[in-house]
C-alpha cells in the first residue's frame, strides 16, 4: 500500500495556524506523513476562514482547483475544515463537486476516522457541531518552532455587529488554568522560548466558566481569572515570552496593567483593534467602548508600561460611516500613535445584523479611505521607528528572512521586526542584542552587537 501523505492549506488568523498545527500532530499520529509540497500529497485539506468574504473566495477557489486535480489524481482525498464549513455546511459540497469531507471548527478530530471512511469508499462526509459537548481542544506542537500558540479561549459572546465569530466558532469556553500551564510547561522543556495565547476575545478568559480550584490564590493577590492565568504561566512555566491576542478595550484594567509591568515575561506589546475612531460607528458596530473608553484603555497601559508597543485593526467604509466619522478614526489613529495597524475594508457577512443594513459607502471611496490610512500608519510608524535607531534590543532569532537569504529576522519584545545580519554563531531561538542602525515604516535594520548567546 502506497504512504498516504497530507498537506494542509491554511487561510486566516492565528487561531487557524495553531488549529493547522494541532490537527497536523493528530494526523501523523494516525501514520499520514505530512509534505511540503501540495502536489505530492494524496491527502489535502483545506482551513478555511469565514470572516471576511475574500477569505471564503479564496478557499473555495483552492478547493476548486484541488476538486479538478483528481482528474490526474482520482484517489486523492479532497477536505475542508474550519469557519467556512459550520457557515456553508452542505452547500460545499454542490460549490465543490470532487470535496470528500468538510468538519467544523470543534469536531477537528473527528479528521482521521472521516479520512478511513472515505479510503473505504465513502464520500461527501459533513461534521459539524458548536455547542459544548462538541468542543476539541487538540495537543501537539510542531517541536522545530522557536515560539508557538497555545488556544486557551474558544468562542466568542461579543456579538459584534459585523462578526460572523461567533456563529462559525460557538459560545465562549475557557479551558482550565492547570492544563494550559501544563502544555506551555511542556513547550518550554521542548525548547519553546515564547508563547501567544489565543482566544477570540482572550481577555474574557474564565468569565463563562470556572477555571481555577477552589482553593488555587494569586501570590500577588490578582482576582481577574486571566491576570491569575498570566501569573501562573510567569511563575511556573520557566517560559521567557509570553503575549496573547486578540484583546479588547474593557480588558484593559489596572490589574492587567500592573501584571504587564510586574511580570517579567510578559512581552511589552498589545494587539488592541479599534475598528473605528467615531462613537456613532463604534456603537452602530456593538463594539461597546467609545473612543475615549479605548484612549483610557491605551493611557493606563502606558502609564504601567511607556514603551509599550500597540497594534490594531481598523475598518473602513462600515455602513453609514460618513466622511466625519472617517477623520475621527484619523485623529485617534494620530492620539495612540500605532506601531502598525491592519485596515480592512468592510464587507458584509450573512447572517449579521450589519448584513441587513445598506452597504452605502462606495467601493472607490472605501479604497480612498484605506490608502488614506495606510499613508498616515506609515508615516506614524515612520516616526516611532525612527526614534529607535542608534538604540539596542533584545531580538529573539526566528530564522531566514523572507525576502533576502543572507539576512536573518526575528522580533523585539515589543514586536517590532528585527532584520540582521547572522554570524556564524546564530540559531533560530537565539536572544541576540541587536544595534538599530536604519528604520522603515514596519522594519528595523540593525547588527549584533553581543558575542555571547542568551537563553
Amino acid at each position: 500500500m502506497a504512504e498516504k501523505t497530507f498537506f494542509v492549506r491554511t487561510y486566516g488568523c492565528q487561531m487557524n495556524v495553531r488549529d493547522t498545527e494541532a490537527v497536523s500532530m493528530l494526523l501523523a499520529r494516525h501514520g499520514l506523513v505530512p509534505v511540503k509540497d501540495e502536489a505530492l500529497a494524496n491527502v489535502v485539506i483545506v482551513n478555511s476562514c469565514s470572516v471576511r468574504g475574500k477569505a471564503e473566495d479564496k478557499a473555495i477557489g483552492k478547493l476548486q482547483m484541488l476538486a479538478f486535480s483528481k482528474r490526474d489524481q482520482p484517489s486523492r482525498i479532497i477536505g475542508v475544515m474550519g469557519c467556512m464549513v459550520q457557515r456553508l455546511q452542505g452547500e460545499l459540497f454542490e460549490r465543490v463537486g470532487g470535496l470528500d469531507f468538510a468538519v467544523g471548527p470543534r469536531r477537528f478530530s473527528r479528521i482521521p476516522a472521516l479520512i478511513d471512511r472515505i479510503a473505504g469508499g465513502e464520500h461527501h462526509l459533513l461534521d459539524v457541531g458548536i455547542g459544548d459537548e462538541d468542543l476539541d481542544v487538540l495537543s501537539g506542537h510542531d517541536e522545530e518552532d522557536v515560539s508557538a500558540f497555545v488556544n486557551i479561549l474558544l468562542g466568542c459572546d461579543r456579538r459584534c455587529a459585523y462578526c460572523i465569530v461567533p456563529d462559525v466558532r460557538g459560545p465562549e469556553w475557557s479551558r482550565p488554568a492547570e492544563g494550559i500551564v501544563q502544555e506551555v510547561s511542556s513547550l518550554v522543556r521542548s525548547g519553546i522560548k515564547e508563547v501567544t495565547l489565543l482566544g477570540q476575545s482572550v481577555m474574557r478568559y474564565g468569565l463563562t466558566n470556572a477555571v481555577w480550584a477552589p482553593d488555587a490564590a494569586s501570590p500577588r493577590g490578582f482576582t481577574e481569572p486571566f491576570v491569575r492565568l498570566l501569573e501562573a504561566l510567569n511563575n511556573r512555566s520557566g517560559l521567557k515570552r509570553l503575549r496573547f491576542t486578540s484583546s479588547h478595550p474593557s480588558g484593559c484594567t489596572r490589574e492587567l496593567a500592573t501584571a504587564m509591568r510586574e511580570l517579567p515575561c510578559l512581552c511589552p506589546h498589545l494587539h488592541l483593534p479599534l475598528q473605528s475612531g467615531s462613537d456613532t460607528v463604534l456603537q452602530r458596530m456593538r463594539r461597546g467602548y467609545s473612543a475615549a473608553d479605548y484612549i483610557g484603555a491605551v493611557e493606563r497601559l502606558r502609564a504601567a508600561v511607556p514603551a509599550i508597543g500597540l497594534t490594531t485593526d481598523i475598518i473602513i467604509g462600515f455602513p453609514g460611516e460618513t466622511a466625519d466619522d472617517f477623520e475621527q478614526t484619523r485623529r485617534v489613529m494620530e492620539i495612540v500613535g500605532f506601531d502598525n495597524s491592519f485596515i480592512f475594508k468592510y464587507s458584509p457577512r450573512p447572517g449579521t445584523p450589519a448584513a441587513k443594513w445598506p452597504d452605502d459607502v462606495p467601493e472607490e471611496e472605501k479604497r480612498r479611505r484605506n490608502q488614506v490610512l495606510l499613508e498616515d500608519q506609515d508615516r506614524i510608524g515612520q516616526q516611532i521607528n525612527d526614534a529607535l535607531v542608534g538604540s539596542t534590543l533584545e531580538v529573539l532569532a526566528e530564522g531566514e528572512s523572507l525576502r533576502d537569504a543572507s539576512r536573518w529576522s526575528g522580533r523585539s519584545g515589543s514586536n517590532k521586526i528585527v532584520v540582521f545580519a547572522p554570524d556564524e554563531h546564530c540559531a533560530a531561538g537565539d536572544f541576540l542584542s541587536i544595534k538599530i542602525d536604519r528604520a522603515m515604516p514596519q522594519t528595523l535594520y540593525g547588527q549584533i552587537v553581543n558575542t555571547e548567546k542568551k537563553v
